[in-house]
C-alpha cells in the first residue's frame, strides 16, 4: 500500500480516537510523546524535561505530512486498515 496523502488522510479519518504513546530517555533529556488522532489529524503532545533545573516542558501541536506519514508507517500493525488500498 501507498501512502498517499488521500490514504492517509482515510486511515486517520477510519482510526478516529487512536491513542499511542512512545516515551525517549538518555542522560540528557527524557520526554513521552501522546499521539492522538482527532477530528482527521494527528495530534502530538510531548511531556518531557533536559538535564537544565528548569527546563521542563509540556507542548502540543497538529502533525505536518511527514510526522503523519512517519507515524502511520511506524503504526501500520496498530492501525485499522479494513478496505484501504
Amino acid at each position: 500500500m501507498r501512502l498517499t496523502s488521500t490514504v492517509r488522510q482515510r486511515i486517520l479519518e477510519q482510526n478516529e480516537g487512536f491513542t499511542t504513546r512512545k516515551s525517549y530517555d538518555s542522560s540528557n533529556s527524557e520526554y513521552e510523546r501522546i499521539y492522538v488522532i482527532s477530528c482527521g489529524q494527528l495530534r502530538i503532545r510531548e511531556i518531557g524535561k533536559t538535564s537544565w533545573a528548569d527546563s521542563r516542558y509540556d507542548k502540543e501541536w497538529i502533525a505536518d505530512d511527514e510526522e503523519t506519514h512517519r507515524f502511520i508507517y511506524n503504526n501500520l500493525g496498530l492501525l485499522n486498515l479494513e478496505g484501504i488500498e
